[in-house]
């Protein structure tokens, strides 16, 4: 009987592992299949924020010419407590949470509700209109905050996952796909830049995560695009890089740090690259550097600037001081010039 030579299986059985492995490898493990572990690793940075509001509350008539005088003698206005909710989500151990401006405007009272159970008053550390994000402060201890994601590498189509407090039944996860990125436009906040979904985000999800497969952050779930007031598939988060710049700023500074040219501009034509400066803010830093109405700019840095949304909040972007070169045509002519940002007035 012929056996056969051990060394010639050694080659086939090998072959076989390796192949058996890089299957494995293909596949998605069960975690990523339904999720569970990226819950389990977020769902812990992830509170119930409650907000009272103390409010005047005044007699319909009170303001009516018959009767406003009476109103106005023996009427005082009753003090009435509004209460609202949503959610935010903990950046740091040392208690740092992120959510929404509209979630806590005008708030009294901010009380932080933990996955754990645990609960906490909370301080407002700063807040900014113009992004709708806040920054909160709690005091406790053994905090659990969230992994943070890179949204510049996130693709329409990825799943994602949405962790809040819908209507206040406590914390619930929707999942859904990343349906575009970028949006803009909207007239929901001065600066838009969102990450639009189709996961479920209804009225409480304010404030919450939008994760990856990996638990990861990606953005701020802020708003609901509705006319019903409900989840119509179209939620649209702050990306995390924005929020977290946003933060710092906050943190550190008390106020947003936002660079400043000066300029109105307007698109030169629909899909062109161009926009052009349609005004000039008297000793801004664009006029000093000898820009003009009519100037037609093209690139900022050497990036395109699009139809401006892009050059614009390139320009936000950069830091009070740091110069930006702008590439621009000034009728048959085309130009260089190099100017230093300055902070944005406030609005």
């Amino acid at each position: 009987m012929n056996l056969p030579n051990p060394k010639t299986l050694i080659w086939p059985t090998l072959c076989g592992v390796l192949l058996g492995l890089c299957i494995l490898a293909y596949l998605p493990s069960q975690r990523d299949r339904d999720y569970v572990y990226a819950v389990e690793h977020a769902a812990p940075a992830v509170a119930n924020i409650y907000t009272t509001k103390v409010v005047q509350q005044r007699h319909p008539l009170a303001n009516d010419p018959l009767f406003k005088h009476f109103f106005k003698r023996n009427g005082k206005a009753k003090q009435q407590l509004e209460r609202s909710l949503g959610s935010g989500v903990i950046v740091s151990d040392a208690g740092y949470l992120l959510t929404n401006y509209h979630v806590i405007n005008g708030a009294d009272e901010i009380l932080v509700l933990l996955h754990d159970g645990r609960q906490a008053l909370a301080s407002v550390i700063g807040s900014d209109a113009d992004t709708d994000l806040a920054v909160l402060k709690i005091d406790l201890g053994n905090l659990t905050s969230i992994t943070i994601g890179d949204p510049s590498k996130i693709r329409v189509g990825n799943i994602v996952l949405a962790i809040g407090n819908p209507y206040g039944f406590g914390q619930t996860v929707t999942q859904g796909i990343v349906s575009a990125t970028g949006r803009y436009g909207l007239g929901l906040s001065q600066f838009e830049n969102y990450i639009q979904t189709d996961a479920a985000i209804n009225p409480g999800n304010s404030g919450g995560a939008l994760i990856d497969t990996k638990g990861r952050l990606l953005g701020i779930n802020t708003a609901i695009y509705t006319q019903s007031g409900g989840s119509t598939g179209i939620g649209l988060a702050i990306p995390t890089d924005l929020a977290l710049r946003t933060m710092s700023d906050l943190i550190t500074y008390g106020r947003p740090l936002r660079g400043w040219l000066g300029i109105e501009v307007q698109p030169v034509g629909l899909g062109t690259n161009g926009v052009i400066i349609t005004a000039l803010a008297s000793s801004g830093p664009a006029e000093k550097a000898g820009l003009k109405v009519g100037d037609i700019l093209t690139e900022i840095n050497g990036e395109q600037v699009g139809d401006g949304h892009a050059g614009m909040k390139l320009i936000t972007y950069t830091r009070p001081g740091q110069q930006v070169r702008i590439g621009l045509l000034r009728g048959e002519e085309l130009l260089t010039i190099v100017t230093q940002v300055a902070e944005r007035p406030n609005s």
